[in-house]
């Protein structure tokens, strides 16, 4: 069935020199542009109840998953550790490097970042507030400059369709290795223009980074709980690199995804853990469809990172344009169904087709939760309730291992 279309979003080609493309947004698809939100909540929950990153708030899961890889995932990601080290090095001192160049008055820099942007090779690059609702408490302080350039680098296809496995792995890893060489460029290139400039990494990240990118006009958050940018949906890598250099601020965009998402539903069907809602939810200020983060963990571990909801998105698979046009067309989600789309091999599992899943014993679920001394008191009641007080021994063994997790703070810098 045909369907009416209500408005075309425009955006530059895939690459630096190619055409510009048009995705028509069907009109009933249309809602708003980037992502529905009560601000007074969003503002509230910043205030009162400050997001924390990943790497403090679930940190007790993050030693365990070490325990967990294969020796030759642990040998990879350690060495990505290394490779990635000039980015961590530069994010400790960028923030307080000075300007090399002399400023020019009244000059805005947008199109020239974007620019050079462009021809470094980012396939998506839009200018936003950098907005510290979304900052992680523990770097709060640590961000400094206003504005927010937000920079999507895509990963290889062919690499990523193979998910889950160690080959797609590289070209996840991979693209962050290649795109922090990039970012440090650019934030030379704007010290050079007369302005300060602060990498945001991957490794350590200071803030939710996607309403960034949405607010920036660069795609709308998917079911699976990724940014789909219009060419390459969530195979892309992102960073940010925040300046006080003068820039014109992008707009968000309604693809249309946020009604899209409700009518594929294929990532939540063929998640391996059940991890993804189909219903979407108000959180902290925004309507979004909220993934369980303790389904979707020991699943990753597990299986090189799985990110089979990135690997069956259609977005992701096909690009927003032909799925778009397909729907427009025909009011089907292009690919949907289908083996090509949908078929996905876990390792040791088999594969599985559309509408076919695999099971988990209920202790496959069973990883530890939180922070890290939270979890070491957890464990510690346990054996208080079990087996009573313990000996001396094993008490300061306990208050040693707690010293240390004290002692490390909220520092994410070996994350």
């Amino acid at each position: 069935m045909v369907k009416a279309v209500s408005h075309r979003v425009k955006r530059p080609g895939r690459k630096d020199g190619d055409r510009n493309i048009e995705i028509p947004v069907a009109e009933d698809l249309a809602t708003v542009p980037g992502s529905p939100q009560k601000p007074v909540d969003v503002a509230f929950y910043s205030r009162e109840y400050p997001l924390e990153s990943q790497a403090v708030e679930k940190a007790a899961d993050r030693e365990w998953a070490w325990m967990q890889y294969t020796d030759e995932v642990a040998e990879y990601r350690k060495g990505h550790e290394e490779r990635m080290e000039p980015m961590i090095q530069a994010s400790l001192v960028s923030g307080e490097q000075e300007p090399t160049g002399t400023p020019v008055p009244g000059e805005d820099l947008t199109e020239d970042i974007r620019r050079l942007a462009r021809e470094m090779g980012f396939g998506e690059v839009g200018f936003t507030k950098y907005d510290r609702h979304y900052t992680f408490a523990s770097k709060k302080r640590w961000a400094k400059y206003e504005y927010a350039i937000c920079l999507a680098l895509e990963q290889d296809y062919y690499q990523t369709q193979t998910l889950p496995s160690l080959e797609a792995e590289y070209a996840h890893f991979g693209t962050y290795e290649i795109q922090q060489d990039m970012c440090l460029k650019l934030a030379e290139y704007i010290r050079s223009r007369g302005y300060h400039s602060q990498v945001h990494g991957a490794n350590d990240n200071s803030a939710a980074y996607i309403p960034m990118f949405v607010a920036a006009g660069l795609g709308q958050l998917g079911a699976n709980g990724q940014l789909l940018s219009p060419h390459f949906g969530s195979r892309a890598r992102l960073m940010i690199v925040t300046t006080d250099a003068p820039v014109t601020y992008d707009e968000p965009e309604d693809y249309g995804i946020q009604k899209f998402c409700q009518e594929c539903q294929v990532c939540v069907n063929r998640c391996p853990g059940r991890a993804l809602v189909r219903d979407k939810v108000w959180w902290r200020g925004a309507e979004k469809n909220k993934l369980i983060y303790e389904r979707c963990r020991p699943v990753m571990v597990e299986y090189e990172g799985c990110a089979i909801c990135m690997k069956v998105c259609p977005i992701q698979r096909y690009g927003m344009k032909p799925v778009m046009e397909h729907y427009v067309e025909t009011g089907k989600v292009l690919g949907k169904g289908t083996e090509n789309l949908e078929g996905f091999t876990l390792r040791d599992k088999g594969h599985f087709g559309p509408g076919e899943l695999p099971s988990f014993n209920r202790d496959f679920f069973d990883f530890p939760h939180g922070r890290t001394e939270d979890w070491l008191f957890e464990k510690f009641k346990e054996k208080l309730s079990s087996n009573g007080v313990p000996d001396e021994p094993e008490l300061v063994a306990f208050a040693t291992d707690v010293k240390k997790v004290l002692d490390k703070g909220e520092s994410t810098r070996d994350e």
